[in-house]
């Protein structure tokens, strides 16, 4: 019997449970938990209970600290691994690699997007979505308000952490991506300040105070409600922190060839195409996100941002990532909600990043 750990929603819930029970003899069972419940249990603490444990990449870092994962190059082949790093898309399967090995199995895809109420024309660059002529709201709660900090430095033209692994990011370019955020969230209505992104999505279905949400993780579950679109562009085009889940295998999971005949079916074309979203996931190979079917039956959901997910941004993984990601964003709502000064906040991000990782090691 096989036990996995996956996340409570239909999106990263309902294909791997349909697909475990139409293998009966497998005996693999999942359960779920929250988002918000990734975040408070060590990946270490979660590898001992569960055979599978479905996980986001910047908990990467944590379990090669932890020595709780199996590296994929333990388990498959190299050409298994280069296919899957070719036929995801963007940095999907590269996403999981730390420490010169790959550490899940990319069976999801998302970046933040664009969505938007029916009715508006649709901002293609962050100049458009200050000069909107609807309600905007910014996605801050949770992580959020980081990961939306460092998707608009991206579109500005630094990707933080990339060039410099010791610096977050350059005082000019956080200075105007701050100062984007405060026109943003001064005018940001308060209904949807402490909702994450799916709780924003569906009060923008119900709602008419949020007409456009410029950042925000794709759902392609309210595809049929609202528009999604490429994230905005600016000087150095896209920019869009990478999302999405792995697959990771525990260290006390028993493998059989049984168990990684389902893992790799979960990540062939026909799961990819057609198993996975028919049963409302949201699938990682670049095939899947091209398909002419897949595109109809989710109003072109896929094709509209899969531009987005070919440039997207992978966030910093070392150990501790997370709690730097959870500190920086209460940091950038306490300066966003009671208008601080800017330039003491990136001092502060910048004192909290290099307190969570070792000089000069993998980002």
């Amino acid at each position: 019997m096989y036990k996995g750990l996956t996340w409570d929603h239909p999106r990263g819930f309902n294909a791997l449970d349909a697909a475990a029970k139409a293998n009966p003899a497998l005996g693999l069972s999942w359960d779920k938990h929250s988002l918000e419940g990734f975040e408070t249990h060590p990946i270490a603490e979660l590898c001992e209970q569960y055979d599978l444990v479905v996980l986001d990449h910047p908990h990467v870092g944590e379990a090669v600290a932890g020595d709780c994962l199996r590296p994929l190059e333990d388990i498959f082949t190299p050409e298994e691994i280069d296919g899957w790093t070719r036929d995801c898309i963007g940095l999907s399967l590269k996403s999981y690699q730390f420490a010169g090995r790959h550490w899940a199995l990319p069976l999801d895809a998302a970046t933040q997007v664009m969505a938007c109420k029916s009715g508006h024309n649709i901002p293609q660059t962050w100049d458009e979505v200050l000069a909107f002529d609807g309600p905007v709201a910014l996605s801050l709660a949770g992580p959020h308000a980081a990961l939306s900090f460092q998707s608009i430095c991206a579109a500005l033209g630094e990707r933080p952490a990339v060039k410099d692994p010791d610096l977050f990011v350059s005082e000019a370019v956080g200075l105007t991506a701050l100062d984007i955020m405060q026109r943003l969230t001064d005018k940001s209505p308060p209904s949807v300040r402490d909702k994450n992104p799916i709780g924003i999505l569906q009060h923008m279905v119900d709602h008419d105070d949020v007409a456009l949400c410029p950042l925000i993780y794709g759902y392609v579950n309210y595809a049929n409600d609202l528009t999604f679109a490429n994230a905005p562009r600016s000087a150095g085009g896209i920019g869009s922190t990478l999302g999405g889940t792995g697959i990771g295998i525990s260290k006390r999971c028993n493998l059989t060839p049984e168990l990684l005949d389902h893992l790799r079916w979960l990540m062939s074309p026909p799961a990819q195409i057609g198993f996975i979203p028919a049963h409302d996931g949201q699938p990682s190979l670049r095939a899947a996100w091209s398909d002419e079917g897949v595109n109809d039956r989710w109003g072109n959901f896929y094709r509209n941002t899969a531009d987005t997910l070919e440039a997207a941004y992978v966030r910093p993984r070392h150990n501790r990532a997370i709690a730097f990601q959870t500190a920086a964003s209460q940091a950038i709502r306490d300066t966003l909600y009671a208008r601080l000064p800017h330039g003491q906040l990136l001092i502060q991000l910048q004192t909290l990043y290099a307190g969570t990782r070792i000089p000069g090691s993998e980002r």
